[in-house]
């Protein structure tokens, strides 16, 4: 959350910055439209990566947890089988010895 509002606040600031400069410029309207068009666009595409980074980043971090919890739920299955392997163990042993 902490990285968004960092970009987000890198990307309006650079938006105002040029919308600034152009309308400061001693340039035709043609000219400004052109600028403020490409200087769009560009943000455009900015965003659209930044975006697609993010989305990317959540499918990672999905990913990632979705494989701990399987280890996880392994690591329970795994130590129950061995408790439950020693208590038979423990079990055969206190029936032998109360046959014998």
């Amino acid at each position: 959350m902490k990285d968004s509002k960092i970009v987000l606040a890198i990307v309006a600031g650079a938006a105002a910055g040029a919308i600034a400069g152009l309308l400061f410029a001693p340039n035709s309207g043609k000219d400004t439209r052109k600028k403020i068009a490409k200087k769009a666009g560009d943000t455009t595409d900015t965003l659209k990566n930044k975006f697609n980074d993010f989305i990317e980043s959540v499918k990672d971090t999905y990913a990632n947890a979705k494989n701990n919890a399987k280890d996880s739920a392994a690591d329970v299955v795994d130590e129950a089988a061995d408790k439950s392997h020693s208590k038979i163990n423990y079990l055969k042993n206190e029936a032998k010895n109360a046959l014998s």
